[in-house]
């Protein structure tokens, strides 16, 4: 039976990236993603909303996302969803994020002349 597990996401980000190693010393980077939802309500009113979004980038990708990005800082990130669990206070708990395959900003600095598009190679290999 085929699966799809994909994600695709613009949005701003909201704090700037993150690195950490795993216990292993695999690299990773974690930041958040607010992406904002538009709509009309039957009473004509425009309403909005804001969903936030972690997302992990490991690797070259990981140390890309903490060279070029920043927070406010429009992307598209694609990847896959990946829910992980653990316990605190003898409660199970969940917490669901997006695992990146890629990072394209989508926005300008003010001291950049063309978008920023940085090097990655698609068949890199990731730790998941």
């Amino acid at each position: 039976m085929p699966a799809l597990n994909r994600v695709q996401l613009i949005g701003n980000l909201g704090r700037d990236p993150e690195t950490r190693f795993t216990p292993k010393g695999n690299k990773v980077c974690k930041f958040s993603l607010a992406v904002n939802r538009r709509w009309t309500s039957r009473e004509g009113e425009s309403r909005e909303a804001t969903d936030w979004f972690n997302v992990e980038a490991w690797g070259r990708l990981g140390e890309i996302c903490q060279e070029y990005l920043g927070k406010g800082r429009l992307v598209f990130v694609e990847g896959r969803l990946q829910t992980d669990h653990y316990e605190q206070a003898g409660e199970k708990r969940y917490i669901t994020k997006v695992v990146a395959s890629q990072v394209q900003i989508l926005d300008r600095r003010a001291d950049e002349s063309e978008p920023v598009v940085p090097p990655v190679a698609e068949d890199e290999e990731f730790p998941f």
